[in-house]
């Protein structure tokens, strides 16, 4: 089968890699565009968030295995052979970090200490760490850059220091190549707007899609930098290519902000929608403003993004309107684990 690769081909320095949390939206997108280079691809994921869907039209050209990062067995069963890492898999939610710190302790922290020895024992030559924006906290200083000293704000942005800080340690002890990628807002297809936690992209796609009032916490002059799926994609795959990263951190965004009222403003125009947002009173601990300065990953890299954020949008909206499409002739697929079923819901 064809698969799509972001931004220009290129040529890939490993045979087979591992993506854990490949059945999430970032991590389907990865194990797509590896597939496009020609790599084998192993998948990891215990579907405690993702969704097989997503890998349907891949499932048969991958190794699936739905096991658990917390057991340090069942990753080296899935590395046997690898020559790279994506680290994705975490419980991502920051409200579920501060609800359940232990459990998620257990997968960001320990999790990524047995991805870390694992890789070390089986001798994987580097691995790539989904790291996150979060890391700089509530600093007001704008643009991000990396050369800031970092000031987490919740559990999961400390999971992920810890985590960017024990790929630099591997690297320095055992000589493990290891790099962070420090995420902004991320947004694209397979993104589920029915969770708590999800982006305000995807929550604004379904609410234009269904034609729905969109809600507005504060009074929308808050700003983000979003970033499309395939250009963080990419940014991962350079990164595997990269020379003499030693475990450094870097900040993948578009370098840009947009204010939340203009987002809607964009979204609703590409849905052909005339709503009025819904405001209400801004949410404790909310970040106002947010902007990553990319200089570092153009430089070593060479990263740029391919997708403007309206080229973006317009992908993701016809993808939220085909799965409104499919709810309504009844064919919408959903599920996650061993059960994949026919249901008359949303396809996510």
């Amino acid at each position: 089968m064809n698969f799509l690769i972001p931004g220009e081909n290129m040529k890939v320095k490993f045979k087979k890699a591992l993506v854990t949390g490949g059945a999430g939206f970032i991590g389907s997108h990865l194990v797509e565009a590896l597939l496009a280079v020609g790599c084998q691809v192993v998948v990891l994921d215990n579907l405690s968030s993702g969704n097989l869907l997503n890998l349907k039209p891949l499932r048969d050209h991958i190794e699936l295995y739905e096991d658990d990062i917390r057991q340090l067995n069942d990753v080296e069963r899935a590395l046997q052979g690898c020559d790279v890492v994506f680290h994705l898999a975490a419980v991502v939610a920051v409200q579920q970090t501060i609800d359940t710190p232990l459990d998620s302790a257990m997968v960001n922290d320990i999790g990524t200490v047995n991805v870390l020895e694992a890789a070390r024992k089986m001798k994987v030559r580097r691995v790539v760490l989904a790291s996150s924006c979060a890391v700089y906290g509530d600093d007001p200083r704008l643009p991000k850059e990396e050369s800031m000293t970092p000031m987490p704000a919740s559990p999961y942005a400390v999971h992920k220091l810890s985590a960017e800080h024990y790929l630099r340690v591997y690297g320095e002890l055992f000589g493990l190549e290891t790099a962070s990628l420090r995420f902004f807002n991320v947004f694209g297809p397979r993104q589920d707007p029915s969770s708590p936690y999800s982006g305000v992209i995807s929550i604004f796609m379904n609410k234009a899609v269904s034609n729905q009032v969109p809600v507005i916490y504060g009074d929308g002059s808050q700003s983000r930098d979003f970033v499309y799926v395939k250009d963080v994609v990419k940014a991962l795959l350079l990164t595997a290519n990269a020379r003499n990263l030693k475990g450094k951190s870097f900040n993948i965004g578009t370098g840009n902000q947009v204010q939340i009222n203009r987002l809607w403003e964009l979204i609703a125009s590409i849905g052909g929608r005339q709503v009025e947002p819904e405001y209400q009173a801004a949410r404790a601990g909310d970040i106002l403003h947010s902007v990553g300065n990319i200089d570092m990953a153009k430089s070593l890299l060479n990263f740029n993004t391919d997708f403007s954020l309206e080229q973006g949008l317009e992908l993701t909206f016809e993808w939220y309107r085909e799965q409104i499409e499919e709810v309504g002739s009844g064919n919408a697929e959903v599920g996650t684990g061993n059960e994949i079923k026919k249901q008359t819901k949303l396809k996510l």
